[in-house]
């Protein structure tokens, strides 16, 4: 390949595709340099510069940008493949836009399919118009049965090419059990891969010793002054802006500190099917970047060389030159980031408001579409709380939404009936459960919650964070236990039920996580999710998101798993109990 480069740029033989007449960002200098041609031979760039007629032939696709602005292909660095879409559905909004290479995590598959499963999803991911890479997963959880990542899988997934590093860790987790999560840092490291971070709250001397781990990244920070305590540290900044919090705007004052901002990243972690229709990808954080004041080629390095800098990529991707991957986006101009033309691995893969290559539908093994392995169905008398204490009360603890995504433990001293406890609606008192589907399966564990909203019904879901978990909220057991046996039968879903009646569900077949619908139909289905939640009384803005992040070990203070209550300020598991 590089004799062919060589010849192509000496002008011994034509290459495949030249952009010629555009206005280049050089993300390397940071200038925009006028009058520019690049000229590619297979999936690399052979020449750029402003004279490159030796190396166009008879053969050779020539585009003529008529002064338009070229820029790299744009890079998602903080990126949630497993979640609800397929890839290939997704690649069909996301690849129009300009993004060509998008680093992913794994953590939601190995807990419910082992390495087995993480192999399908990366084999999902290949040979697409895009490319992807992976991090292995580190596996914080509030589940103990889901914590860490046996020690062979993660060497059969740090020797793969398309594994950069090792997923985000959570810090406090971290620093709570530095046995169980050193050694697996040190092995990533060992394979000169990077270590992802997680340090949301993190300050001072904890975020120190965080960093003293080797820890590369973070995506949490939501002001300046946070984000400028980690550039400090050496970690790069991944500033996000996606569907479970957008933080640009609160972050963009950094631009105005005298500081360097080459370890700066622009990442979504994660963005939802309808704000992939509605708003695009990459491009969508490029402009916004722009808008809330960044120079634009700042912005565009946020997305390009940056990313591909802090994964040791840029030998391939993040700029356009010679031996580099031909990865191009062609925009209207610099301030205006909406793709005329996307190139990506040299390939024409969009142009004028056409997609040009399809994505590939992958097929999945039975395996993978076999995740939920609840042995029996689940009765209205398993979601029961019965007291074995003496007196007509029982003091419990209980799980307290402060926000849509943020808890904490209350203690509340509940009236016993009949050697149970009552839970009281008109208090917003609902029962929660935690059903492990891969581990242990069947084993439940029922709580309290309180502020959820829910006036009747109940609702389910089997994509719990960080977990291998069914979780299910409810005011009725019955509905609780039609949710859950209805997600069995789907073998993975989201279900919403009142009455004893489906209200409204959504089938996640791969891997109890992922839909397998076009992403139009999946939109219209979660909207129908959202809208039958709402009818129960929940108004929370994405009452399915609210309702797995409550398995989850990142977002604060207390969480449920299949083994109990979890709080995060020591990281210990308790009954429902106190006393």
């Amino acid at each position: 390949m590089n004799g062919n480069l060589i010849d192509v740029a000496l002008g011994r033989r034509p290459g495949d595709l030249a952009i010629v007449n555009a206005r280049l960002l050089n993300v390397y200098t940071g200038e925009i340099l006028d009058d520019q041609s690049v000229c590619t031979r297979g999936e690399r760039i052979a020449c750029v510069g402003a004279d490159i007629g030796h190396a166009i032939g008879d053969g050779t696709t020539v585009i003529d940008a008529g002064g338009a602005t070229l820029i790299p292909g744009l890079i998602d660095g903080h990126a949630h493949a497993a979640a609800l879409s397929t890839a290939g559905e997704f690649l069909k909004y996301a690849a129009r836009g300009g993004t060509t290479t998008i680093v992913t995590e794994t953590m939601e598959v190995y807990p419910v399919a082992g390495i087995a499963g993480v192999l399908d999803f990366l084999a999902s991911l290949k040979d697409q118009p895009i490319k992807f890479f992976a991090t292995a997963p580190a596996m914080v959880s509030t589940s103990r049965a889901a914590t860490g990542i046996d020690p062979a899988d993660l060497e059969t997934l740090l020797a793969r090419d398309d594994i950069v590093g090792l997923g985000e860790s959570y810090w406090q987790a971290v620093l709570q059990n530095q046995d169980g999560f050193l050694p697996i840092y040190a092995r990533t490291l060992a394979h000169r891969k990077s270590l992802e971070g997680h340090s949301a709250g993190a300050r001072g001397n904890k975020l120190q010793a965080y960093a003293a781990c080797g820890i590369s990244s973070c995506h949490e920070p939501i002001k300046a002054d946070e984000v400028l305590e980690r550039l400090r540290l050496g970690i790069y900044v991944m500033i996000r802006e996606g569907s479970i919090r957008r933080d640009l705007a609160g972050i963009a004052s950094i631009r105005d500190r005298i500081v360097d901002t080459r370890r700066l990243i622009l990442t979504t972690d994660g963005l939802s099917p309808a704000d992939l229709m509605e708003m695009g990808y990459m491009e969508y954080l490029v402009q916004k970047a722009i808008d809330c004041g960044f120079d634009p080629v700042t912005a565009v390095q946020m997305a390009t060389l940056n990313v591909a800098e802090h994964f040791g990529l840029d030998d391939r991707i993040g700029g356009i030159a010679p031996g580099k991957t031909a990865d191009m986006v062609l925009i209207p101009d610099p301030q205006t980031i909406t793709a005329i033309c996307v190139v990506s691995n040299g390939r024409i893969i969009f142009r004028d408001g056409n997609l040009e290559v399809l994505p590939r539908k992958h097929t999945f093994a039975a395996e993978s579409l076999n995740s939920i392995r609840l042995p029996k169905a689940f009765e209205p008398s398993d979601f029961c709380l019965p007291f074995h204490g003496n007196g007509d009360t029982a003091t419990v603890r209980v799980i307290e939404m402060v926000t849509d995504l943020v808890t904490r433990e209350v203690q509340l001293d509940l009236p016993v009936t009949g050697g149970e406890i009552e839970t009281d609606r008109a208090k917003d008192l609902l029962k929660i459960a935690a059903i492990d589907r891969t581990n242990v399966p069947g084993k439940c564990f029922n709580g309290l919650i309180k502020g959820f909203g829910m006036q009747s019904g109940a609702m389910a879901c089997s994509a719990a964070w960080d977990t291998s978990c069914v979780i299910v909220v409810g005011t009725d057991e019955t509905d609780m236990a039609l949710c859950v046996n209805r997600i069995r039968e789907m073998r993975g879903g989201a279900v919403v039920c009142d009455g004893g009646q489906v209200a409204a569900e959504l089938p996640l077949p791969v891997f109890g996580l992922i839909s397998e619908l076009p992403l139009e139909t999946l939109v219209a289905r979660l909207k129908t999710i959202q809208q039958a939640a709402a009818d129960l009384g929940v108004s929370f803005p994405d009452p399915l998101l609210t309702l797995i992040t409550l398995t989850g070990a990142a977002i604060p203070f207390l969480r449920i798993c299949e083994e109990g209550l979890v709080n995060f300020k020591d990281g210990r598991t308790t009954d429902l109990w106190v006393g």
